[in-house]
């Protein structure tokens, strides 16, 4: 049997397995049925009512579900079913490995960011369901693309990957005209090319708070739950689309102050940090009245 984990997102779920899936081919991305002719295992998913996307990524296939049912009602059939598959056929894919090995369409356009030291690389594909913040200082052999950059552009001092985008943050000598032609393109095709963006082993860094991930979520009193939903509902798409990330950190009942950690182009910018401070404010002391005093945030 496969190992049944959630993300960050409640509508995905990922099965992982112990052995490698994609080998050293990168990730895919599958929408419909007509976008699986590689594999008839994810045509099969398709054919599930609620499956709304499949991605396959090194040792994991992730599923995107419609809201037409829970995750408890269906993943441990599911999981039954690829296992099944898998231990069966004994691979995921239906074709030569020479076919899987082409270059893949991508798309990638860059936008800024409130921060000026942080470019934002925005592709049409998933890259990653999950956080990978790294710096120079960070262990690198676990996560390739980043190693990539850092090797090859002197001025990066940060890779920020999350769902479809790359956020990079480079240091004064270099303003972003002189590298950001070379920047995209060399993003552009390591992705063509399917490298991996992360390996099995990867292991996100540990910060200062913490992922709420479902139990941890339902040890939290009411105002930290409603805390946690107000900022992936009103705030988190904002800081996204800047090429940011926002995690709950703490609430503390007696002094009504909500602490909050900031990623990616938000880490780092006094400007970004203070404007996006006074809006999350802003924004929970007028959806949760009397419940809140103060915001601090942090540079994650």
């Amino acid at each position: 049997m496969l190992k049944i984990e959630t993300t960050a997102t409640d509508t995905i779920i990922k099965f992982v397995s112990d052995k490698i899936l994609v080998e050293d081919k990168g990730s895919f991305e599958y929408n419909n049925v007509d976008d699986a002719s590689n594999s008839k295992l994810v045509q099969q998913l398709f054919y599930l009512p609620f499956v709304k996307k499949v991605f396959v990524s090194a040792n994991f296939i992730a599923v995107e579900r419609y809201k037409i049912v829970e995750w408890s009602e269906v993943q441990n059939e599911l999981n039954q079913m690829i296992t099944n598959y898998l231990n069966t056929n004994g691979s995921l894919f239906d074709i030569k490995k020479e076919e899987t090995s082409k270059k893949v369409a991508i798309q990638l356009y860059t936008e800024s960011t409130p921060n000026p030291n942080v470019n934002k690389f925005v592709s049409n594909r998933l890259l990653s369901n999950q956080i990978i913040d790294v710096s120079r200082l960070d262990d690198l052999n676990e996560i390739p693309l980043a190693k990539e950059l850092f090797d090859n552009f002197n001025a990066i001092t940060e890779v920020f990957v999350s769902d479809n985008y790359i956020s990079i943050s480079k240091n004064d000598t270099v303003e972003w005209f002189e590298i950001n032609t070379d920047l995209r393109s060399f993003i552009l095709n390591y992705l063509q090319e399917q490298k991996l963006i992360i390996t099995q082993n990867f292991v996100p860094k540990t910060i200062a708070g913490f992922k709420v991930n479902e139990k941890e979520f339902k040890d939290l009193d009411e105002t930290s739950k409603e805390i946690i939903s107000v900022l992936d509902e009103y705030i988190k798409p904002a800081v996204t689309a800047d090429g940011g990330n926002i995690l709950f950190q703490s609430y503390n009942a007696d002094s009504k102050v909500v602490e909050v950690i900031l990623q990616g182009a938000c880490s780092g910018c006094p400007s970004a940090t203070i404007t996006l401070k006074n809006g999350i404010e802003a924004t929970l002391k007028q959806i949760l009245p009397n419940k809140i005093s103060e915001v601090v945030a942090i540079n994650g």
